[in-house]
């Protein structure tokens, strides 16, 4: 492909030689000897790259920046100018310009603002892609060789830090990277389905889960004597929880994990479990007036602030806190006048339902899908959504408070695209990663399923109820109107089953930092 320049100096004869070499490097160069003629070039072909003299007679530098940007605001511009005054290189940058070079100039200096500005996702491109090539080999083996969560954490971490590196790319690789990232859910899922009743019969030697964040997290700062503010996004997963961090890298500093959230990852299961330190059966047990059960139309996230306080009372803990939950920005904005409020607290709680709301609203929403079509999108918007909310805004706040910042999630979610046929009665649950009922009919190859709600810790409607759970990509499909139905969630984000992105979820500590 040859990439057309344009060099706009009052001195076009002196620039044969730079002419020269651009050329025999497959560059086209067309020049300009003033501003006017600058201009009327860029209104009639497109560049890729202008080198623009600052210093000319009649139209100045700047003035012609200026003009150029209105009829070609997407090109690139590099300034080249003997002036190294301040004020002249912040009123061009304050235009925009792509670089900016002091004569006098030499060809590799040139070449490098190309390849920076012109070849720069080539570049980035090529590199990625021979870097995954390399390790690819080595990340399958850590998947095969995976035998413990940590194992599987930092597997984890591996493919999303890939997964991010490569969807900034147009590299070929994307697909082989989804597929190891399949073979490496298809093993996970493997891992939990042999190891889960373990997990939960054994407090004391598994993997941090939902029930434990208080206890090891929480109570031991506030044993401290620090301020906690703990807030928990819901439906969030580690790739978004990696776009948000460059947000918020100059505010904190950032102590960053993961831990498992217990099966079903819905709302329901995970979040009480985080706010009342308690399995889903020891809840219902416990605090009946507190536990919804499925087929209640309750709101099933409505008793999250006396959850906590049970779990307070429980470990005997005189803390005060409060209890806030943000739906949009109104509440968002509210809630940052009322920070100053909220000194007087031990422990604050914050629950944020956009992105949850978001993957619903991508199911049921031709637009928000059209948006959000691929998992790059998905996170586009998730940083959108914090980088011009007032969400942002709180945590500026939090960020110049002494408050310890925890924020962390309930579940995450994983793109479905595999349906599985699963038969219940009127009674069954609707959500599409994991189902409970007495009467269920399904393969017992495609689902993990707990036939003993009771060694799972979950609450059993009755004697005969069984959970069963969607793994990998797939999602639970009814026989009636199947095709409708397929087709209408296949490609949807959904939860409550088993997979690295609903389960593997972060934990990241923050604190501010201090500025004199």
């Amino acid at each position: 492909m040859e990439y057309r320049l344009l060099w706009i100096d009052d001195e076009v004869e002196l620039l044969k030689a730079h002419r020269l070499f651009l050329e025999k490097k497959g560059y086209e160069v067309e020049t300009a000897s003033n501003g006017y003629d600058a201009i009327e070039k860029c209104a009639e072909t497109s560049f890729d790259l202008i080198l623009l003299d600052e210093n000319m007679p009649g139209l100045s530098g700047l003035e012609t920046l200026q003009r150029i940007k209105e009829v070609s605001p997407a090109t690139p511009v590099v300034m080249v100018t003997k002036s190294e005054e301040e004020n002249i290189m912040e009123q061009a940058i304050g235009q925009q310009i792509a670089d900016y070079l002091i004569k006098p100039v030499n060809p590799i200096q040139i070449l490098s603002t190309l390849k920076r500005n012109i070849h720069h996702r080539e570049i980035v491109t090529e590199v990625a892609q021979n870097a995954y090539q390399q390790d690819f080999g080595k990340l399958s083996l850590q998947i095969d060789e995976a035998r413990e969560m940590e194992d599987w954490m930092e597997v984890y971490r591996r493919l999303v830090a890939w997964e991010l590196q490569l969807s900034e790319t147009d590299s070929s690789m994307k697909e082989m990277l989804a597929s190891q990232k399949r073979d490496a859910n298809h093993l996970f899922c493997r891992f939990v389905k042999k190891n889960y009743l373990q997990w939960i019969a054994d407090s004391e030697t598994r993997p941090l889960m939902s029930p434990d964040l208080f206890k090891n997290t929480v109570f031991p700062s506030l044993n401290a004597g620090e301020k906690v503010f703990f807030i928990v996004i819901d439906n969030f997963r580690y790739d978004q929880w990696c776009v948000l961090r460059e947000e918020l890298a100059d505010l904190f500093t950032f102590d960053e994990r993961l831990y498992c959230s217990i099966l079903p990852t819905a709302t329901q299961y995970a979040r009480n479990a985080i706010f009342s330190g308690l399995m889903p059966n020891l809840i219902a047990k416990m605090f009946p007036d507190l536990w919804v059960d499925e087929d209640s139309e309750e709101g099933k996230n409505l008793n999250e602030a006396p959850l906590i306080q049970t779990q307070l009372d429980r470990y005997r803990r005189k803390n005060s806190f409060s209890y806030h939950k943000v739906n949009d920005s109104a509440a968002a904005e509210k809630l940052v006048h009322e920070l100053p409020n909220l000194q007087r607290h031990d422990l604050n709680v914050l629950v944020l339902n956009f992105i949850d709301m978001l993957s619903h609203a991508r199911t049921e929403s031709r637009m928000v899908r059209e948006l959000a079509n691929n998992e790059a999108a998905y996170r586009s918007i998730t940083q959108s959504w914090f980088r011009h909310s007032a969400i942002k805004d709180i945590f500026r706040a939090l960020a110049a408070s002494d408050w310890h910042v925890i924020l962390t999630t309930d579940h995450g979610s994983i793109r479905c695209y595999d349906p599985v046929k699963v038969v219940g009665d009127r009674n069954t649950n609707t959500n599409l990663r994991y189902k409970l009922g007495k009467t269920l009919s399904y393969n017992p190859k495609e689902v993990m399923e707990l036939k003993d709600p009771l060694k799972a810790q979950l609450p059993a409607p009755n004697l005969s109820t069984a959970y069963i759970f969607a793994t990998g990509a797939d999602f639970f499909a009814y026989p009636n109107n199947y095709n409708y139905y397929v087709s209408y969630f296949k490609d949807t984000f959904q939860h409550g089953g088993v997979s690295m992105e609903e389960m593997l979820i972060p934990l990241v500590s923050l604190r501010g930092k201090k500025r004199n």
